[in-house]
């Protein structure tokens, strides 16, 4: 009987002049050495979204700038999926928690596909007539984007997606039409620009988000907001990026996070930290990966088949890992030059 061979892959883009500096890239759980890996992607992909099926992890869906591409062999090969390409790219995928036929993407301009049939055909989903709060900066030349899509395990139909820059959407009747939501969370975050939401199965309809100064909970389905107590990283808040639950645990919540950027002041030294909640976000603590990159925390992976095994990975590509339910991590950094205006934007493991 074969064994699998569980990876960690990265997904790498570009802003402004940059982007054709993207890329994809794989490393065998255990190794040191990282693969490009472009066998039938778009010349100089911009991988900003990928997703592991849930049952089969030789299956891959990579978000580029020319739609949505699949992989049945871990990544050797990809094939483009019948989903819009020119001028719109994909920032967001994620699975049906209960059936994972069905698939959702997140595009740049706003816009939301959801597929049926493990991708072979798409539907565009009600969006064109949300109404973002006014408080929302203008940063062109730049769309709403999705960068970020949950849906609540205990009621399917109930859907969240984040916007950078634009707050946050909610759908009933499971991403068939959408509606902002966000009304309130405004004391610390006067832009709205979020990076990340999740709902965990142990409390539903709570709602988290993360955002490039702070993170909240939303109880009632989003309706309720309050500030989760996170360590400031610089005077008035954190830059947070990504956000996970625990695939063994929902009560336990990790946040990737760094110091720098976004609403940080001009010239604070970038750091990146992962943070860890047990509680549902009452509180949180720093994860001892035993390094400080120098670069915000960009991204957090499990494997769905062994959760234990955690993987984080800062935005210049340094990445850590962790066999153990993160108490311990190893470094195996990608032997790449990034910069600010090319790096991670995504990763998955299994």
């Amino acid at each position: 009987m074969s064994t699998h061979q569980s990876y960690v892959y990265t997904g790498l883009g570009g802003e402004g002049d940059y982007l054709d500096a993207g890329g994809l890239y794989r490393c065998a759980d255990g190794d040191t050495q990282w693969e490009p890996l472009s066998a039938g992607l778009p010349e100089h992909p911009q991988v900003r979204a990928l997703a592991i099926h849930p049952s089969d992890p030789n299956i891959l869906y990579a978000g580029t700038q020319a739609g949505v591409y699949r992989s049945d062999d871990q990544g050797e090969h990809w094939e483009a999926l019948e989903t819009p390409r020119a001028g719109q790219d994909v920032w967001s995928l994620t699975f049906h928690p209960h059936n994972p036929d069905i698939l959702y993407a997140g595009y740049e301009p706003c816009a939301i596909y959801r597929s049926e049939d493990s991708g072979a055909h798409w539907q565009r989903m009600h969006t064109d007539d949300v109404i973002f709060p006014h408080i929302t900066t203008v940063m062109p030349p730049l769309c709403k984007r999705v960068i970020g899509i949950a849906i609540d395990p205990s009621d399917p139909q109930d859907m969240y997606a984040a916007i950078e820059v634009g707050g946050l959407l909610a759908s009933r009747d499971g991403g068939a039409s959408w509606a902002s939501i966000t009304n309130g969370p405004y004391v610390r975050n006067n832009t709205l620009d979020l990076h990340g939401v999740q709902v965990s199965a142990a409390e539903a309809g709570v709602v988290h988000i993360v955002t490039q100064i702070a993170m909240f909970r939303g109880h009632n389905r989003g309706q309720l907001w309050e500030q989760e107590p996170v360590e400031d990283l610089f005077p008035g808040g954190s830059y947070c990026r990504d956000l996970r639950v625990a695939p063994d645990d929902p009560k336990t919540l990790y946040m990737a996070a760094g110091a720098g950027g976004g609403g940080a002041p001009k010239g604070t030294p970038e750091a990146g930290v992962l943070f860890r909640s047990r509680d549902l976000g009452t509180s949180w603590h720093r994860v001892d990966i035993g390094d400080t990159p120098p670069s915000r925390m960009a991204s957090i992976a499990f494997d769905a088949a062994n959760p234990s095994r955690i993987y984080c990975c800062a935005q210049r590509g340094q990445v850590y890992g962790s066999q153990d339910g993160g108490e311990s991590w190893q470094a195996n950094p990608m032997p790449l030059e990034l910069s600010r205006s090319r790096h991670i934007y995504a990763m998955v493991c299994g």
